[in-house]
């Protein structure tokens, strides 16, 4: 009983030296160091994300089902033209925006009604650009906007055959986010489509 009586007169004392020397040391060591940049954390995905069968099936088969009804061969939405002029570091971000406007403008309108897994695919986006809610650019923002108002007018110009070629090329976008946002990319991202 003498130890136990020793051990709970101490304890408070353990308590205390943990919460006023331990504590901190925990907490600062987690920290980035000052003037860190934490960009490159911010703007990355787990590889995980894109090794699901289940959701890239559904994403392949979408793009594909809908690419062999885009008769317009000449234009591309989804491409290295994306990438122009901008830094690696920022092209995770730009593939973010491109997400975005997506699965806004194109996904979530009517386009969901007129094929299958548009839903799915539609959640399984938007939680990438969830995870990348803190991805911000570094640098300058010109030749990035720049490259997004161009897609954005393409689409525009093509009107409906434009969200048809944004539907029809999701693989790409799957393809093209994989490289720029996780630890690991693959190599090439830029496959041709006839």
């Amino acid at each position: 009983m003498a130890s136990l009586h020793t051990l709970s007169e101490r304890f408070p004392g353990w308590v205390f030296f943990c919460c006023c020397c331990c504590l901190p040391l925990l907490l600062t060591s987690s920290l980035p160091l000052k003037g860190a940049s934490t960009t490159h954390h911010a703007c990355r995905l787990r590889k995980v994300n894109f090794q699901q069968p289940y959701i890239r099936n559904r994403t392949y088969t979408l793009a594909k089902t809908v690419h062999a009804s885009d008769k317009d061969t000449d234009n591309r939405l989804i491409g290295q033209q994306l990438f122009v002029n901008i830094r690696e570091n920022n092209r995770c971000y730009v593939m973010k925006r491109v997400v975005e406007l997506v699965v806004k403008d194109v996904l979530l309108t009517e386009v969901k009604n007129q094929y299958p897994y548009v839903e799915e695919v539609a959640q399984f986006l938007a939680s990438l650009t969830s995870e990348l809610s803190s991805c911000q650019f570094s640098g300058k923002r010109d030749h990035i906007e720049k490259n997004l108002e161009q897609m954005k007018n393409k689409m525009e110009q093509l009107g409906e055959n434009g969200k048809t070629k944004a539907v029809g090329e999701l693989d790409l976008l799957f393809d093209y986010m994989e490289n720029a946002c996780t630890d690991a990319p693959k190599k090439g991202g830029n496959k041709k489509k006839n």
